[in-house]
């Protein structure tokens, strides 16, 4: 027994693995966190920095560390808006077109991910449930996370 329990702590360590719910909702963030709080018992708060994939975009993110249950979750937006000043010709302003960038590409049709560090597996099916009867929430359900692309985006 003792043999397969040290194995196991080393295979995490070289697949960082977390459970991954994908949440299709156009709440805004701070709304999507609340409700989840409301929701779900935990308590999300908006972190001190964004996630950065580069200079112009940042995705916002609140996290919680559940430190009774040793667990930890952050909620992050798959979606960023980036303005872009196109230098005008002639006579016209300026014009800034809107850009929506993707935190995770593949999944662009995703809001909101929330992600769950040392999972209890009953804890996760009970707040997914939870996720899925808040009024705004179109859909959300749990993401295969080996089979993600844009994975290590995920981790941070």
């Amino acid at each position: 027994m003792g043999m397969l329990t040290t194995h196991k702590i080393s295979a995490d360590l070289y697949d960082y693995s977390f459970h991954l719910i994908a949440i299709h909702s156009d709440l805004e963030d701070y709304a999507m966190a609340y409700a989840i709080n409301s929701h779900c018992g935990l308590y999300l708060k908006r972190m001190k920095k964004d996630l950065c994939l580069d200079e112009n975009m940042a995705f916002s993110a609140f996290d919680w560390e559940d430190e009774m249950n040793d667990m930890y979750w952050t909620l992050i937006a798959n979606k960023c808006e980036t303005e872009e000043v196109m230098p005008s010709i002639g006579l016209f302003e300026n014009n800034v077109s809107k850009r929506i960038d993707h935190l995770v590409r593949e999944k662009k049709e995703v809001d909101y991910f929330l992600k769950v560090d040392a999972v209890d597996e009953t804890m996760f099916s009970e707040k997914l449930k939870s996720i899925k009867q808040i009024g705004k929430v179109i859909t959300a359900y749990p993401l295969d996370t080996q089979n993600l692309k844009s994975k290590r985006n995920l981790i941070f």
